[in-house]
């Protein structure tokens, strides 16, 4: 599944108003552990059920979203369920532990 890259603009038709499960991955370009989970983060991606959507939002060009989150630290993941935020993790973590996020 491909993982779309979401901006402010962007960010209201590609997940607030996705009618399922949106997997938003909050990173920087610079973060180590950010380029460590990104691996994990594409193997969620091609492995997650048709209804999950896998985005990505760079903090550095998106800081209004950003606050809007309350991202503190990153990579923080937050799981969307029909516009609401349902779960989040900070820090990198493994597959299955993000796939159980999303159930």
């Amino acid at each position: 599944m491909k993982i779309f890259d979401v901006t402010g603009d962007s960010f209201s038709s590609e997940v607030e108003n996705y009618n399922g499960t949106v997997l938003i991955d909050f990173f920087a370009d610079w973060c180590t552990p950010c380029k460590m989970l990104s691996p994990v983060i594409e193997d969620v991606a091609a492995g997650a059920p048709a209804e999950v959507k896998v985005c990505k939002v760079n903090v550095d060009s998106e800081k209004e979203l950003a606050e809007r989150f309350g991202i503190m630290s990153i990579p923080t993941l937050v799981v969307m369920k029909n516009g609401a935020v349902k779960n989040r993790s900070i820090g990198v973590t493994g597959k299955q532990a993000i796939m159980d996020m999303l159930e």
